[in-house]
């Protein structure tokens, strides 16, 4: 492995598509990586990760920080449907998601933002939130 972010992403995106709250509020395939441009609303993006290697581990591992901004986008019932959704994520993001791939030295719980669209013909509501773990991982 030569980039540990796509490690942490996969284990956050699993972690999500498999929490039964989760997937009742939004379906596994608009839980997805990539622009944060919404295409099915509800959705939740996660969008690209923000790395900061902060040294070597014992045995010559590495130790980075990886940032994952996580975007959820409602339209029905906007800013109430996005703060569900927005609750059903930290709830599957209590503990670090599990992964065998890399060690999670540490994990930050997300928090959110809540956003309403500033147009109020639209009921479009975005709630931005930062997941951050310590990944210890080897080439």
């Amino acid at each position: 492995m030569i980039e540990p972010s796509i490690a942490f992403q996969t284990a956050v995106r699993t972690a999500l598509v498999t929490d039964p709250a989760v997937s009742a509020l939004v379906p596994a395939n608009s839980v997805r990586a990539g622009s944060t441009r919404p295409e099915n609303l509800p959705c939740i993006i996660l969008a690209n990760p923000v790395t900061q290697h902060l040294g070597r581990t014992a045995c010559g591992g590495y130790l980075t920080r990886v940032l994952i901004n996580l975007h959820i986008w409602a339209l029905e019932e906007g800013a109430d449907m996005a703060r569900q959704i927005g609750g059903a994520v930290s709830l599957a993001l209590w503990d670090a998601p599990p992964t065998a791939e890399v060690g999670i030295d540490a994990f930050e719980r997300p928090s959110f933002s809540f956003m309403r669209d500033p147009d109020p013909q639209l009921a479009y509501c975005h709630g931005v939130g930062t997941v951050e773990g310590a990944i210890r991982w080897r080439v």
